[in-house]
């Protein structure tokens, strides 16, 4: 079985010491309570939760997996237990509305409760996972009586929610969608048609499903601006919240998956099912892209979930598994050999890891803060910057954490050997179980379009300047002083890489679209790259009262390495990124 201790001495220090959160998400309204006297014994509880219910079922979990049986999905032994035990504790409504019996808990403080039950049980957390998606469009878009309605039941986990959006012959093209919608007269909707991919469109673990099901109506446009938004339960809703009969919905089947077996993918087809419109007729795409953005945050989360597995997992094999002495002589004669943690190549993998799940970590918890920032903050001004610097980081995030995640897994079984191979330490299924978040919720080269494409344009660059102004003025403010010197002069080369190809790809984008599109991942993992620089620069400045403790000597060794070992990559991508489109696009169909 994987190796996990849920990291909460590291997430307290990210929080409260790197991000300031005492002064940053406790003066938020609504929020008064929240502090570190109520954040940290909720992090511990959910610690407890990860290891002792949700680390033991994963292993078996992912051998067992869903049983599709006549319309009906079966969860693996023991997961309806363990989501009976997550709703009653809670989890299920950390930071919902309190209004809708939600805990209205701060969305940093989910982030990390996320991040531990990744790490424990992918799958599991899926479940709960999308209904937070669903919640959200809910709140923003539905009636006062949807929410009334539906929201309590999300926040308490007694149902759950889904996103249907994609269909047979389309994914990221939703334009091309066929469901239909068709006004039943009575103020509901028949809704029509088939969804793929659905992750637990069916399941044994809540009492009802809301499917949020993107369709168009009779007088629909042409291509997305034509998309609607209705919620179909999978039982009818009676007006005091009561079950009535089943919906038009049933679930045909089940993908046999390369990982996350334990969480249902299902093929879902709607007959004339009752929907209710959420929003308004041909509004959907705006309610999708709530959800969506939620969702891709959330799978960012995942990535780092599992590259946190992966790191603890191959750290305790180094220390354990022994094979050959060390290069300048046997640290430990008297053993028949030294453990593998002594050789350097093994050394650099862990290190690797590490120094960017450490980095990872902090990025994740800034977004979460500012999240909260860009809907509580008083100053429209201050919670304006906030959406900007969320929208701006979401797609990074999702991409380069869920690239994260796959690299860790693939390091973790290459420091187990042969062992990583076999299911025995549980690594060959975190390689199976990270790889899907790289596809779904946006593949990431979708994501790099994003980034390129609409986030770098928009305001004529101003979700840009919510990142390079405070860079600039951070490394301003730390670049005289001499025990900061190696980390800033590091950070500023990666900024003036990073300034130089965003240049580059806004002038050539303009008139060739293509020009950006050929450099769109390159670009958005040197973007990456250079906010973890400035994450482990950050994460020193804070750790410099204890410099002389294991813990900040530590950590300043992980921003050393990353920023010698690591950061260089940017330059190689900024050479990639010079080279244009011509490389990429000069053959020819044909010619492949």
């Amino acid at each position: 079985m994987a190796t996990y201790k849920a990291p909460l001495d590291e997430i307290g220090f990210v929080l409260f010491d790197v991000l300031g959160y005492e002064t940053a998400v406790r003066p938020l309204p609504g929020f008064g309570e929240a502090g570190a006297d109520l954040v940290r014994p909720a992090l511990e509880e959910a610690g407890r939760l990860c290891e002792e219910v949700l680390l033991p079922l994963n292993r078996g979990g992912d051998e067992e997996g869903c049983r599709f049986e006549n319309g009906v999905v079966r969860t693996p032994d023991g997961f309806k237990a363990a989501y009976d035990a997550f709703a009653a504790g809670g989890w299920s409504g950390l930071a919902l509305d309190p209004a809708h019996r939600g805990q209205g808990l701060p969305r940093t403080l989910h982030f990390a409760v996320m991040e531990m039950i990744c790490s424990a049980n992918l799958a599991f957390g899926i479940y709960p996972g999308l209904s937070h998606g669903a919640a959200d469009a809910l709140h923003l878009h539905g009636t006062e009586d949807q929410k009334a309605l539906y929201l309590p039941r999300l926040a308490s986990g007694e149902w759950t929610g889904t996103m249907c959006l994609t269909e047979p012959q389309c994914g990221t093209d939703l334009g091309l969608i066929r469901t239909k919608a068709v006004p039943d007269g009575e103020g509901a909707y028949s809704v029509t048609g088939t969804k793929i991919f659905i992750s637990c469109g069916e399941h044994d673990l809540a009492d009802n499903i809301l499917h949020l099901v993107l369709a168009k109506l009779p007088d629909a446009p042409a291509g997305t601006r034509g998309i609607s938004l209705f919620l179909v339960p999978k039982v009818l809703v009676g007006d005091d919240g009561s079950l009535s009969e089943r919906n038009g919905v049933r679930c045909g089947g089940i993908e046999n998956k390369m990982g996350i077996h334990a969480s249902a993918t299902c093929t879902m087809h709607f007959d004339e099912a009752k929907g209710f419109l959420v929003g308004g007729a041909h509004g959907g795409m705006k309610a999708m892209f709530t959800m969506m953005n939620a969702a891709r945050l959330a799978v960012a989360i995942q990535g780092l979930g599992v590259a946190e597995t992966a790191c603890q997992t191959a750290v305790a094999y180094a220390k354990e598994r022994r094979q050959g002495r060390a290069l300048s002589g046997a640290k430990e004669p008297e053993a028949a050999a030294d453990p593998i943690i002594v050789h350097p190549d093994v050394r650099r993998m862990l290190l690797t890891m590490r120094s960017q799940v450490d980095a990872a970590r902090v990025l994740a918890c800034w977004t979460g803060m500012e999240l909260d920032a860009a809907t509580r903050h008083p100053d429209p001004e201050r919670r304006k910057r906030a959406d900007d610097f969320v929208a701006l980081m979401t797609p990074i995030l999702k991409a380069h954490l869920t690239d994260l995640g796959t690299e860790c897994a693939n390091t973790a079984m290459q420091v187990l050997g042969g062992h990583g191979y076999v299911r025995e330490w549980g690594v060959e299924q975190l390689v199976r179980d990270a790889r899907i978040a790289q596809i779904y919720e946006g593949t990431n080269g979708i994501q790099a379009l994003d980034l390129v494409g609409r986030k770098l344009p928009q305001g004529t660059g101003r979700l840009l300047r919510r990142f390079f102004h405070p860079l600039d003025a951070f490394i301003k403010e730390h670049e005289a002083d001499p025990c900061l010197a190696p980390m800033t002069g590091a950070l500023k080369k990666a900024a003036e890489r990073l300034r130089g190809a965003t240049l580059t790809i806004a002038r050539k984008g303009l008139s060739d679209p293509e020009e950006a599109g050929a450099a769109a991942s390159d670009y958005l993992r040197l973007f990456a790259l250079t906010a973890m620089a400035w994450a482990h620069a950050k994460t020193v400045v804070a750790v410099l009262p204890r410099a002389g403790e294991p813990f900040g000597q530590r950590k300043i060794a992980l921003a050393t390495f990353y920023m010698t070992k690591v950061l260089p990559e940017t330059g190689a991508l900024f050479a990639r990124i010079m080279a244009g489109k011509g490389p990429v696009m000069g053959l020819e169909a044909e010619a492949f």
